[in-house]
């Protein structure tokens, strides 16, 4: 994995997982920012009424300076980190994407109320907050694939604080009818400290995380209580297209010829054929795939990180133990009906030896 090896043991440097194909990420990236126009933009619903169109263009407007600042600050502070780090200079691209992105979201909760030069400080802030919670949650071993959470969770709650500081009051007009409550930068230029904007942007993000909270615990939990909370340790080796989408197993045979991928692929086959028995034959409820199903040699799927031979012949000697005491049992019995033939070959042997030996002393 990223952060363990085969064997489970952790790594001592998080092992980096390059992408397919930079040239799709980069089309991907650019799809969602045109994408992000008619999100933004086309939140005015109308263009007729009143001055909407204005209020269109500048909205179109900040939302690309600061998907372009976000991108920027991203691209540069990430190099001056590598060049800190190692030495060279370096520029990543997926950083530089990513970075993007975090500036897109987080210039819309205000991409119609701030001004040009506050969306620039939006998303100069977003590609630096992105990269710091990215390399934190690397430090401390979660991983997220897509750094999701950085881009998405942590810049969508910068901006919506952005709006409480930054919300301009001629905007507010334009756009809302009310100016009454600004940002709390332009509360200080009208002579008083009003942060209701403010207050209400932190009362709304402290609910949202609540009700996220409320609502997807259970859920997580139910997933990683039957088992499906993440794929199998094996599958992830071996591929998920196997066990998720269908993919043949003597397909991948022909696309991997590795001598190791080939024991993967039949401890996979043994793995396949001990959960189905368990399946089967198991009394209780749970799945064979559950972290509490302790009669899986009492640990779960999900928990191994390599598997070893015991384990992996275990379903061959269970089966062979099974079917073979009936076996054992004519065995058995044939073999106490031999030893008695033998026994009673022996005592008339041994009879007719003592009769010799009379014979011969009289």
């Amino acid at each position: 994995g990223r952060f363990h090896d085969l064997r489970g043991k952790v790594l001592k440097v998080p092992t980096e997982f390059p992408g397919h194909s930079l040239a799709l990420q980069c089309l991907g990236t650019f799809i969602l920012w045109f994408g992000w126009y008619g999100f933004n933009a086309g939140s005015i619903i109308s263009l007729t009424l009143d001055d909407h169109h204005l209020v269109v263009s500048h909205t179109a407007i900040n939302t690309t300076l600061s998907a372009a600042a976000g991108c920027v600050s991203t691209l540069c502070l990430s190099t001056i980190v590598a060049e800190r780090m190692s030495g060279e200079v370096t520029f990543n691209l997926q950083y530089a994407m990513n970075g993007c992105l975090s500036g897109l979201v987080a210039i819309t909760a205000g991409c119609s109320i701030v001004e040009s030069w506050a969306s620039i400080v939006i998303g100069l802030v977003s590609g630096a907050l992105y990269l710091c919670c990215s390399k934190l949650l690397v430090r401390w071993r979660i991983d997220d694939a897509v750094d999701a959470i950085p881009v998405h969770m942590i810049n969508g709650i910068w901006g919506s604080l952005s709006v409480g500081l930054f919300a301009e009051p001629t905007l507010m007009k334009a756009v809302y009818g009310t100016s009454d409550h600004v940002g709390w930068f332009y509360s200080w230029g009208r002579g008083n400290a009003d942060a209701i904007l403010l207050a209400c942007q932190v009362v709304g993000i402290l609910f949202v995380v609540g009700w996220v909270m409320f609502t997807m615990t259970p859920f997580f939990w139910l997933l990683h209580y039957c088992g499906f909370l993440r794929s199998d340790s094996l599958e992830e080796v071996v591929g998920l297209d196997i066990g998720y989408t269908g993919g043949g197993i003597r397909n991948h045979r022909d696309n991997f010829e590795s001598e190791k991928m080939e024991e993967y692929l039949k401890e996979y086959e043994h793995r396949q054929r001990e959960r189905a028995y368990f399946k089967k034959n198991s009394d209780r409820g749970i799945p064979a795939s559950s972290i509490h199903q302790d009669s899986l040699h009492g640990s779960s799927y999900h928990g191994r990180r390599i598997i070893t031979q015991n384990m992996i012949e275990s379903l061959d000697t269970t089966s062979n133990n099974v079917m073979g005491n009936n076996n054992n049992t004519r065995a058995i019995a044939n073999g106490v009906e031999n030893s008695n033939t033998s026994v009673s070959d022996n005592d008339a042997a041994a009879g007719d030896g003592h009769g010799d030996d009379q014979r011969r002393t009289v």
